[in-house]
C-alpha cells in the first residue's frame, strides 16, 4: 500500500492512509512475538478498488440521508448515491476522498481535506489529528464552514473492530432509534437501549441502530484473549451507532454528533436530532479516545 504513515509508541502502532479517505488501516500492539489487532486489518488480497479503511472520518455528516435528498432553509440538495446498491447517500465526502498530510512526528499526524462546493453545495475544510501513546489512541476531528452562508453539519468516526465469537459491547444510551427495512430511523425505543446499557454479545444481537443520550463511554471486551478497551468521547458526540452485521469479521461502534437522517428529521420539525448549523467561518470539533485496558490478558 502506497502513501501510508506509521506511528509508533512503545508496543503500539497505527497505520494511516491519507489518500484512502484519511483512514486508519491498522491499529495494533506487539509484545513478546504476539500481535493484538484492535481494528479490522486490511484483507491480504483486497478486491480491486476496495477501501483499506479500518476506521475513517465522517464529515460533514454521519450515516444515511434518505434518497440522498434533503431541504435546508428552503434549498433542496440532491447528493450522489455513493454506496450502491443502497438508495441513500451515506457518511459524507471525506471517507471517499484523498486527504493531505500536514504534519507527522513519531507519535502524531495531522491530515486535512478541503471540499469545494459541488453536489454538496457548501465549501468546508476538515482536519484530523492522531495522537498515539503506548496505551491509547486519540483522534481529534474539526470541521470549518468556509462558505459565505450557513451549512448543516455533523461529525463522527467509524471504526471497524476485530470480531471474535465472545466479543461484547457495553454502552449506556437513553434510547435507540429503531429502523425500517432500509435501515432508516422510524421510532425511538428504550428497551433496545437498555440491552446495550447492560451489555450485548456481538454474535447474538444484530444491530445497525443509533443510540441517543450516550454517556460518552463504551466498553469493548474480547474474553477469549482477556483483551479490553474503553472508548470515550465528549460532546458534541452524544450519539452512538452500533453495527453488528452477521457473518462479517468486524463490528462497529461509532461516536457521532447526530442521528441518522438528521437533516430530514430536522426539516420535518424534530429538535432532538443533534444536527448543527455552522455559520460562515464557524467550526465544529470533536475527539474520540481508545484506551487499552488489557491487550494480552
Amino acid at each position: 500500500m502506497t502513501d501510508t504513515i506509521t506511528l509508533q509508541a512503545g508496543d503500539a502502532s497505527v497505520q494511516l492512509a491519507p489518500a484512502a479517505g484519511g483512514a486508519i488501516t491498522r491499529y495494533w500492539h506487539e509484545r513478546g512475538g504476539a500481535t493484538r489487532q484492535w481494528l479490522r486489518p486490511p484483507p491480504p488480497d483486497p478486491v480491486r478498488g476496495a477501501s483499506p479503511a479500518a476506521a475513517f472520518p465522517l464529515v460533514p455528516y454521519s450515516n444515511r440521508i434518505r434518497n440522498g435528498r434533503f431541504t435546508f432553509r428552503g434549498r433542496t440538495v440532491q447528493l450522489p448515491l455513493n454506496f450502491p446498491p443502497e438508495h441513500h447517500s451515506i457518511h459524507g465526502q471525506g471517507w471517499q476522498s484523498a486527504w493531505r498530510t500536514l504534519e507527522v512526528t513519531a507519535t502524531e499526524a495531522r491530515l486535512e481535506y478541503t471540499h469545494a462546493a459541488a453536489a454538496w453545495p457548501w465549501t468546508y475544510r476538515a482536519t484530523q489529528r492522531f495522537e498515539l501513546a503506548p496505551d491509547r489512541l486519540r483522534v481529534s476531528l474539526a470541521l470549518v464552514n468556509e462558505s459565505a452562508g450557513p451549512m448543516p453539519a455533523g461529525l463522527g468516526w467509524h471504526p471497524h473492530f476485530s470480531r471474535t465469537p465472545r466479543a461484547t459491547i457495553t454502552a449506556a444510551v437513553a434510547a435507540m432509534w429503531l429502523t425500517d427495512d432500509e435501515m432508516m430511523p422510524s421510532t425511538l425505543d428504550t428497551a433496545r437501549a437498555a440491552e446495550l446499557t447492560r451489555g450485548i454479545a456481538v454474535e447474538r444481537v444484530a444491530l445497525d441502530n443509533c443510540g441517543v443520550g450516550w454517556s460518552g463511554r463504551a466498553s469493548l471486551e474480547w474474553p477469549e484473549s482477556g483483551a479490553r478497551m474503553a472508548m470515550t468521547a465528549e460532546p458534541p458526540l452524544q450519539c452512538l451507532v452500533v453495527f453488528t452485521p452477521t457473518q462479517k469479521p468486524f463490528f462497529c461502534v461509532e461516536p457521532v454528533s447526530h442521528v441518522t437522517d438528521a437533516f430530514n428529521l430536522a426539516a420535518a420539525g424534530r429538535t432532538d436530532t443533534g444536527m448543527r448549523v455552522l455559520e460562515s467561518g464557524e467550526a465544529l470539533q470533536a475527539s474520540v479516545t481508545l484506551t487499552v485496558e488489557a491487550a494480552f490478558g
